[in-house]
């Protein structure tokens, strides 16, 4: 059975019990996947960016698991961009591309087929300023793929246009971990937006066709034309 290993921060990780509603994408992706033939394990955890990811020894803890044929979906941004917390921070035009490539030479090393997904937008990143909206680490995110031959989903991008296209209301109060009267939070997921953005991870696979399109499940394309 082919494994998809997920590396990335809170806005992927597979969450417990006690931190519902809260939901990560890569916990809701396993509603897309085709469940005879593949699985997902989720190395996401809370406030990781590429940098501390890999010091804190999870990048090897992935590599020991993989086997050849697997794949590796890596979602960073959100922590590399704290520049106040040297232990994360990666500057967009340097040390996060090389991170990104670190990430690549560990797949492929093993015969893997690594995937880089830009990170998700933030609920406000229309009224935030170009660091919010993670412009730099989603473009050098981008062009590290095209240099390495990585496939790249933009979620950014895609995240950004359907908030823009969505119910307002409905993407702050029931996609955003924003709770009337306990907690104001517009960046983490209740469970119907870690599904409505993992559907658009799917979808960026079923655009790159091929292998990627067939870790999906059978009926997705009678659910794209739904």
């Amino acid at each position: 059975m082919i494994t998809i290993y997920w590396a990335g921060d809170s806005t992927v990780k597979q969450n417990t019990i006690l931190t519902y509603p809260q939901t990560g994408i890569g916990q809701a992706f396993d509603r897309y996947i085709n469940r005879w033939n593949v699985r997902v394990e989720n190395h996401a955890e809370n406030g990781r960016s590429t940098k501390s990811f890999i010091d804190e020894g999870r990048l090897a803890m992935i590599y020991d698991r993989m086997t050849a044929g697997d794949y590796m979906f890596i979602q960073f941004g959100h922590n590399d961009e704290k520049i106040e917390d040297p232990a994360r921070y990666s500057d967009a035009e340097v040390e996060f591309c090389e991170n990104l490539e670190r990430f690549v030479n560990t797949a492929r090393n093993k015969k893997v087929k690594p995937v880089f997904i830009t990170p998700l937008a933030r609920r406000l990143f229309a009224e935030k300023d170009e660091t919010y909206r993670h412009t730099a680490w989603a473009e050098a995110m981008k062009r590290t793929g095209e240099r390495l031959n990585v496939p790249v989903i933009d979620l950014t991008a895609m995240s950004e246009q359907l908030i823009a296209q969505s119910d307002p209301e409905e993407v702050e109060w029931q996609w955003y971990m924003n709770i009337p009267g306990e907690k104001v939070d517009n960046t983490h997921l209740k469970p119907l937006g870690a599904v409505k953005f993992a559907g658009l991870i799917a979808k960026g696979l079923h655009e790159l066709g091929g292998e990627y399109a067939q870790l999906l499940c059978e009926d997705f394309d009678q659910w794209m034309e739904a």
